[in-house]
């Protein structure tokens, strides 16, 4: 007979092996569901996709006329400042004209004194020549009235040049309005003395119209080849946060601009400004729609930079290929199914930063794809050791 310690003995090994068999049915079971846990998925499936490019840009009035002086001179009168509406021909500043009208003045004398000296030379060619024909003056005397009465002649020419000069430079005195607009900008008070030189001075700027503007925005070497003239253009300033305003493509300059080996291109858009709320100088967050593609398989662009820890042994079993670097038209993806992860590469389409176009490869609708992990972090496992198990086809 057995004795009752061995019969004990063997009733434990029993109850020890029931217990890891139920222990280790358990633990497949929790481990394939926290593996289900562990990663954060998306289903793949079909939509709309718009490709923009966006840039910044500042809204500037489409003619901006900055007034200065061809004068020197003390300010003496403002008409006008800034937001005032003007004419075209209108007054808006008065210089001191006081030396100018004096200046005036003296070559108006002049030209009295000369227009005299004018009369007496022609007096005296006149009885020279009456002399001459009886031949009491000889030919020389003759000709010396002649050229002097020429001479009173060109005296007059120059003495009128000056006055007009003077009359000009006294015109210059009242700074009138070249267009007709709004003053955006005023540099100068009264008293303040502007000195006109080879650079003339800005006294006032001048918008012509503000109800069409225009934006002047940089994009990148890389995004300007997408762009066209025509294109519809969205944009926002930080004064209207919550509304959206639309433009249009006028221009592409060619001048490239290079900061810090970075090239950019101007790129002009036009505005309507029929409320007159847009400023100059504000800031616009310009978004141009390059292309669109309706019905097209979609994935996370999270997917894409989604990249699994890889376990040593099986990089040499195909991972090592999902892991080789790619062009910017191709990527990766992880499927999950039934607990295991499966690299699928794909070729991409356009993407408006939030989902990518699958243009190619084995990816359909439904497919399951992971888009990040709960826990740690992205590729990175929430625990670590066996428990934490991740097949990799």
């Amino acid at each position: 007979m057995i004795s009752i310690r061995k019969k004990t003995l063997l009733i434990a090994v029993g109850a020890i092996a029931l217990a890891a068999l139920a222990y280790g049915g358990w633990m497949r079971t929790s481990g394939a569901s926290a593996d289900a846990d562990r990663f954060k998925t998306h289903t793949v499936s079909a939509g709309a996709v718009t490709h923009n490019i966006a840039a910044n840009g500042t809204l500037n009035p489409v003619t901006l006329v900055s007034v200065g002086t061809q004068v020197s001179g003390t300010v003496k009168k403002l008409h006008v400042d800034f937001n005032s509406k003007v004419e075209k021909g209108q007054v808006l500043l008065e210089l001191d004209n006081s030396l100018y009208a004096a200046q005036a003045r003296q070559s108006a004398a002049n030209l009295k004194n000369v227009e005299a000296a004018m009369e007496l030379a022609a007096a005296n060619e006149r009885r020279m020549e009456s002399l001459f024909r009886q031949e009491f003056v000889s030919r020389q005397e003759y000709d010396q009235a002649i050229q002097a009465r020429k001479s009173a002649t060109a005296q007059i020419a120059q003495a009128q040049a000056a006055v007009d000069k003077d009359g000009v430079n006294l015109g210059y005195a009242l700074i009138r309005s070249p267009v007709s607009g709004v003053v955006v900008d005023r540099v100068v008070d009264v008293g303040q003395t502007v000195a006109a030189s080879f650079q003339t001075p800005t006294l006032i700027k001048i918008a012509q119209d503000l109800s069409k503007m225009q934006i002047d925005s940089s994009f990148s070497e890389a995004d300007i080849g997408f762009i066209k003239l025509g294109q519809k253009v969205r944009f926002n300033v930080d004064a209207f946060p919550n509304r959206s305003f639309q433009g249009e493509v006028r221009q592409i300059r060619i001048n490239p601009t290079t900061v810090q080996n970075v090239v950019t291109y101007n790129v002009v858009v036009a505005v309507d400004n029929p409320e007159q709320i847009l400023f100059p100088g504000m800031t616009a967050y310009v978004s141009i729609a390059v292309s669109q593609k309706k019905d097209v398989l979609l994935v996370p662009n999270a997917a894409l930079r989604y990249k699994p820890q890889q376990p040593q042994k099986n990089e040499a079993k195909g991972d090592r290929k999902a892991g080789r670097k790619k062009d910017a038209g191709s990527g990766t993806v992880y499927v999950l199914a039934n607990g295991a992860l499966k690299p699928v590469s794909v070729t991409l389409g356009i993407t408006d930063n939030r989902m990518t176009e699958i243009a190619g490869g084995e990816l359909k609708t439904g497919d399951v794809v992971v888009v990040g992990e709960n826990g740690s972090g992205n590729g990175v496992p929430a625990g670590s050791g066996s428990s934490m198990r991740v097949r990799l086809f």
